[in-house]
This record gives C-alpha cells, structure tokens and sequence, in this order.
C-alpha cells in the first residue's frame, strides 16, 4: 500500500486540524494533555461538539448517521484529535454496543437505539467480565431465566468501566445452564434504572473511581431486549471484542505521547546535559518510535485490506503491540521527570488545585496516569489469551 497522504486525504487532515483549533474547549485539551480526569458533562460536551459536525460515528453507515470515511481518514481524525488534546470517545455506546445493534439488531432496536446513542440521550456502559470469569467469558455465570415476557436476570459483573455515569448496560448472560463453553450465552440490553439493579465502585490504584461492581437481583429485562439469536450471542461478542481490541492498539494517543516525551527529555537534564543526548536513554526512545511506527503501519495496511472488519487474531496482535507500547512510552516518561513523578494529588487530578500547582505541567498527573495505563494489556481481554487466540486462527494449533 501507498503509506504516502493523496491530496485528497492532506487536505481532510487541514480540515480535521482547523475544525479542533476552533472547536475543542481549551479547558478539556488542557486537562486531557496534563492527565487529569474529565467530568462527565465535559465528555459529553465534547461529544455534542462532534456530533454537530457529523463526526461523532466514524464507524457507522453513512444512512445511520456516520461519516462514510475510510481506514485512512479514520486515522488521521484520531491521530490529530490525540495531538490536539481532544478527549478519548467513550466507546462503550458509539463504538461497541451500537456496531452490534446495526449487525444482529432488529429494525426496531436500530431505529430506537442508535438515534438516542448518536445525540447523547444514553450513556452506555459493558457488562461482561465476572469475579470468575474476565479474560475467559465463556465461564460467566450471571443468569438469565424467561418469566413471560421478560428475562429475570441474576448474577454479577466487575470492572464496569464508567458504570456510575451510565443509563444502560449491554451485558453477557448465560440463557441455557446446559451448555458447554460459549454456548448458551445470550446479548441483553438493560436499562440501569431497572429495580434489582445495584453498583459499588471499586477505587483503583491511582486512586479512581473509574471502574465499578455491578449486581443483578431478579431483573426484569423485557423479551425484546435480546440482541439476535438466544444461546447465540457468543458472535455478538467476538463481533464487539474485535472492535473494542482494534481501539485499544491507540497509534494516535502514543505519537501524542511520544512527542510529549521528547519534549520532557529535551528539557530534562542529567549531569549537565538535556536526557535526550544520553546514549541509553536515546536508543530506548528509538527503539520505541520504530516499534510504533510499525505498528502504525501494520494497522493501515489491515484496515485498508478488510471489506468488513478487522479479522479476530490480526485485531488482537495490533491490540498486543499497541498497548505494549503505550505502556513502554508511559514508563519511559516516568523515568525522564524522575522524582518529580510523585504520586497523584487529589486535587490536582480534579483540577481544583490553587493557581500555582505543586507539580509541573510535565508531571501533573503522571504517576496516576501511569498507573491507569498498566491496565491497558488486561482490557479487552488479557494479552496473554490475545497470544492464544493468534495461535489457534493463524498457526491453526
């Protein structure tokens, strides 16, 4: 493939580039690019930002309200929006439950569904991993039992990803006891406002409530609810897995990174000298420039070759290197400040600091930023099971 822009494709990255300088708030690119949390409504807002332009669903079918770009394009829009400091969508509503809604969906659900995930009206979260089963699914045991018209759901999720700002969960249940491994398992869509339902945040290591516990206690989950075929809904979630794995690979949010670790190392000295003319320090940065700079092309080449998605095991080694790198940059930037790379202030990451922050700008929120990335190689699915999964479609052991 031609790694070269066409002009066609420069000049939609001028426009992606002027639409950012005039439309992200300065404020959410500031906190994005010091690694302090955003608010919900500052997620929001964003969102109403792109969706005003018609650039909130790049994935979509142009008829359904997305863009119609292509593999290039789509690169392009997240890389700038990375350089930018433009917050991360939230994918759970835009990027996963809403391709599985418009593939397995019926007319009705589609018609119902993705109007209210394009304007914002629903905030959705994902309901899969359980205390016993996270990267192996095909343990879950959350149950889903028909009583009439309803599901009566029973059962537990974890590390429910912003589940305290979500109106609406898509969830893994397992609709026949008697099967082995994936089958039996069926997609329920299920509105949080539903009685039985309860959420305990879990505050991780950084100190964020980003994750969350979820229980089911006889939910009543209409019939209509189910997403394709009862007992089938192991495709419903190889089909999202590929998607949110794809995601996960982050080219555009690691040459952010990259270029921010320069510019640290450039000012940071060691014995009198800027940390970028060590030799060490150096060959490391380059060695995972290259590494990312491969991937980045490995990453065009397949999603320009794929009619329809990006096949199981190639999404799976893009979600493998990228996360590996993103983690190698984040460890590389905590070695360049140093001690400055103290731990996390409260209220430096809520932004509520007074004027003058107790850390630089170099290393405001690093070390909880630093924390918050080790997760990246669990998420998805561990890379460990990723390995698995390459093994068993290419090598075909």
């Amino acid at each position: 493939m031609n790694i070269n822009y066409s002009a066609t494709q420069l000049a939609f990255r001028d426009e992606v580039r002027a639409f950012l300088a005039a439309q992200l708030p300065r404020d959410i690119a500031t906190q994005v690019k010091q690694a302090r949390r955003l608010s919900k409504a500052q997620h929001q807002q964003w969102q109403r930002i792109l969706a005003g332009k018609g650039w909130y669903a790049a994935s979509w079918p142009v008829e359904l309200g997305g863009t119609g770009w292509g593999a290039i394009e789509k690169h392009i829009f997240d890389e700038e929006c990375a350089a930018a400091g433009a917050p991360r969508q939230v994918p759970f509503g835009v990027n996963m439950v809403a391709p599985v809604i418009i593939k397995f969906g019926t007319e009705a659900q589609k018609a119902h569904y993705l109007p209210r995930i394009l304007s914002g009206q629903d905030w959705w979260c994902q309901g899969y991993s359980e205390p016993g089963a996270g990267s192996d699914l095909a343990g879950l045991k959350t149950r889903a039992v028909k009583e009439g018209d309803c599901y009566v759901v029973n059962g537990q999720k974890t590390w429910t990803t912003l589940g305290q700002h979500a109106n609406w969960i898509f969830c893994l249940v397992r609709t026949d006891p008697e099967a082995q491994a994936q089958r039996g398992i069926s997609f329920l869509l299920i509105d949080m406002a539903s009685p039985g339902i309860s959420l305990r945040p879990i505050i991780t290591l950084d100190g964020e409530h980003e994750v969350n516990e979820v229980f089911f206690d006889n939910v009543r989950v209409p019939l209509e609810n189910l997403v394709g075929v009862e007992n089938e809904g192991w495709t419903c979630a190889k089909y999202l897995l590929t998607h949110e794995r794809t995601g996960l690979a982050g080219i555009g949010a690691s040459k952010a990174a990259l270029m921010h670790l320069k510019a640290v190392a450039a000012n940071e000295r060691r014995a009198g000298r800027p940390l970028i003319e060590d030799p060490l320090f150096r060959a490391q940065v380059a060695s995972v420039e290259m590494q990312l700079r491969a991937v980045e092309i490995s990453t065009l080449r397949i999603c320009a070759a794929a009619d329809s998605g990006i096949p199981g095991a190639q999404s799976s080694m893009l979600k493998i290197r990228g996360t590996q790198i993103r983690q190698a940059i984040s460890e590389l930037l905590r070695k360049a400040i140093g001690p400055c790379a103290l731990p996390f202030l409260e209220d430096e990451l809520s932004g509520l600091a007074a004027a003058e922050p107790l850390h630089s700008e170099a290393s405001a929120g690093l070390a909880s930023q630093y924390f918050n990335l080790r997760k990246l190689s669990i998420f998805g699915g561990s890379n460990e099971i990723q390995k698995n999964i390459i093994a068993k479609m290419m090598l075909e052991l």
